[in-house]
């Protein structure tokens, strides 16, 4: 496969307007700051970035769907590594018999993990599996995890992963902790709700045939996890110990039409979130949820702040960082301009401190975002070239850009 990339300091001056003549000869300054794209020859290929991390070199990996639109609708799984400077290194396409890459992209003692599961159209398999390899897109490998099915959300936490799956045969939202090795050590599961109205949503969203929803699992302090899926017939942010019968608390969404988009705690009951309400978008960078009581998500204490100029439903990526000794919340998602809109708060009180804007000329949609190690941040999304071709694309902010944010 030819794999070209344009990643320039000229391009960076119409996206910024901050390189000076003079630094296009500078490597310190091309690692500091740069916009990729990596464009590819199959025309009708699709990428749709899931989360990136940073290696200890610089160079960045990236973890995407590849959909083949004569191909199937459920997207393949597909690796990207770019140098530190945004170059492109190599890629990984594993083909079609492992669908349905699913974040968070970890790094645990020098190999990096993610979950995916059996192609239902390829293998007639459902069953979801622990996929690792190196940092060259080496050794990749994957692990059954003993009955587990359809994975939707995970995270890290506690050394070992937290993954949000779905049980189709008994409609359970499954909330399960894994170990490195691919062992279950604990798992429960939760209705979603009796009949086939509960479960064709799910459904949808796996075979990509209707609305993407924002699934996610973790840990917050004091050892109670949460999960952001359905529950009872509706889309819900359910906190739960792994072990009772019933959720420790629910913050009930609508059906499928409203519920958190991002969920990213801070504390025990201290949070940054965002919410969808029928297309309303609202972000709470500071907001109260206590995991032992029930509520809904349009509560009065979960108002938030709305913002017309955002997507409907837009996907919300939440990222925690420091810039002038200040700790963060750095909010981003989708404009109705086709930007990627960054928002920034004080992480203290919420307070708003500056907003900025991604993206030119092609329209571009927000993946996932994360801290560099140089103090910058690197935001990675999709673009369309020609307005037709979905493109993998990553912005590297400098360390000054993200602090020139911050009030």
């Amino acid at each position: 496969m030819l794999q070209k990339i344009f990643s320039s300091l000229i391009i960076v001056a119409v996206a910024f307007s901050l390189i000076m003549c003079g630094e296009a000869d500078n490597p310190q300054a091309e690692m500091n700051q740069f916009v990729s794209v990596f464009d590819n020859n199959q025309f009708n290929a699709g990428f749709n970035p899931i989360d990136m991390v940073q290696t200890d070199d610089g160079s960045y990996i990236v973890l995407a769907e590849e959909k083949v639109t004569d191909t199937t609708e459920i997207p393949n799984i597909y690796l990207l590594k770019a140098d530190k400077y945004g170059n492109f290194v190599k890629e990984l396409e594993i083909g079609d018999s492992l669908i349905n890459p699913v974040g968070h992209l970890t790094v645990v003692e020098n190999k990096l993990y993610f979950f995916c599961m059996v192609s239902v159209v390829k293998a007639n398999g459902k069953d979801a599996r622990l996929a690792s390899f190196d940092s060259n897109l080496d050794g990749f490998k994957t692990t059954n995890l003993n009955g587990i099915t359809y994975p939707a959300a995970a995270s890290y936490a506690g050394n070992q992963f937290v993954l949000l799956s779905y049980n189709i045969d008994d409609k359970l939202s499954v909330i399960s902790t894994i170990s490195a090795a691919g062992a279950v050590t604990k798992s429960k599961g939760y209705t979603v709700g009796e009949g086939d109205d509960s479960e064709e949503p799910i459904l949808n969203h796996f075979l990509r045939t209707d609305k993407i929803f924002p699934f996610d699992v973790g840990l917050v302090a004091g050892g109670v996890y949460y999960f952001n899926g359905f529950y009872n017939y509706t889309f819900s942010l359910v906190f739960t110990n792994i072990s009772d019968d019933e959720p420790m608390g629910i913050v009930a969404g609508y059906n499928d039409k409203g519920g958190f988009s991002a969920i990213t705690p801070l504390s025990a009951s201290k949070y940054a979130a965002a919410r969808f309400n029928f297309g309303n978008n609202y972000l709470l960078p500071n907001t109260t949820i206590t995991a032992t009581s029930n509520a809904t998500s349009t509560d009065a204490n979960f108002k938030g702040y709305s913002l017309p100029e955002l997507i409907p439903d837009t996907k919300v990526k939440i990222l925690r960082a420091t810039a002038k000794e200040k700790n963060i919340l750095i909010y981003g998602a989708d404009t109705q301009t086709r930007q990627i809109g960054l928002y920034f708060y004080n992480e203290a009180d919420g307070t708003f401190m500056s907003s900025r804007y991604l993206g030119f000329s092609n329209p571009y949609q927000i993946g996932c975002m994360i801290a560099t190690e140089d103090g910058g941040l690197a935001v990675c999304g999709t673009t369309y070239l020609a307005g037709r071709f979905p493109r993998i694309c990553i912005f590297k902010l400098s360390k000054e850009e993200v602090a020139s944010n911050v009030k």
